[in-house]
């Protein structure tokens, strides 16, 4: 996996949100110090996802929830204290407006197109996607089926992509192609 944040990283990722469920404590804080040496060395932002104590022991840049940790985002805010960033992920209008809020520095909206890792669940399109963005004053981020051929129809929005980077076979191209896309 670091090996595929680093090629990343070289393509041109600006953010990168740890997600890893799977592992205990001591697993996720190793993973994450090295991921913050690496971000920082490409002065990239660290998200954390839902570990808190994880993300201030490795001073990343902040911690992502999931959409049933929105309720908690205030409080989040206050023990980590300045400086950190949280964001949420986000389904609906109800969630995106909850996380607007309890102060959500940013939220992913997704899924925006079919995905592989949710092959069957309900997506919101373009123009669903564009409505709930503009119902909400923070920066949306649009998740789910993001492909090159996608971004220019998302307008302004910033997009993110799990499948795009982590299942191709050269990481740093993909990055490179989607934000070469991203800034036309």
């Amino acid at each position: 996996m670091l090996n595929v944040f680093e090629q990343a990283l070289q393509g041109g990722v600006d953010t990168i949100v740890l997600r890893e469920k799977a592992l205990d404590s001591a697993k996720l804080l190793a993973l994450a110090s090295q991921a913050r040496m690496m971000t920082a060395a490409h002065q990239a932002k660290l998200m954390i996802h839902s570990q808190a104590d994880i993300a201030k022991a490795v001073n990343a840049d902040g911690v992502h929830v999931d959409a049933a940790s929105i309720s908690e985002i205030s409080q989040m805010k206050a023990w980590l204290g300045e400086g950190f960033m949280v964001s949420a992920s986000c389904h609906h209008q109800a969630e995106l407006k909850l996380a607007e809020q309890q102060g959500a520095d940013f939220c992913f909206l997704s899924p925006v197109f079919p995905t592989q890792s949710h092959p069957n669940a309900p997506t919101l399109g373009v123009e669903t996607f564009l409505q709930l963005a503009a119902s909400v004053n923070i920066p949306v981020i649009a998740l789910g089926g993001i492909e090159p051929k996608v971004i220019p129809l998302l307008k302004e929005h910033g997009v993110a992509t799990m499948g795009g980077i982590l299942d191709a076979e050269n990481p740093k191209q993909a990055a490179q192609s989607l934000l070469r896309i991203e800034a036309s």
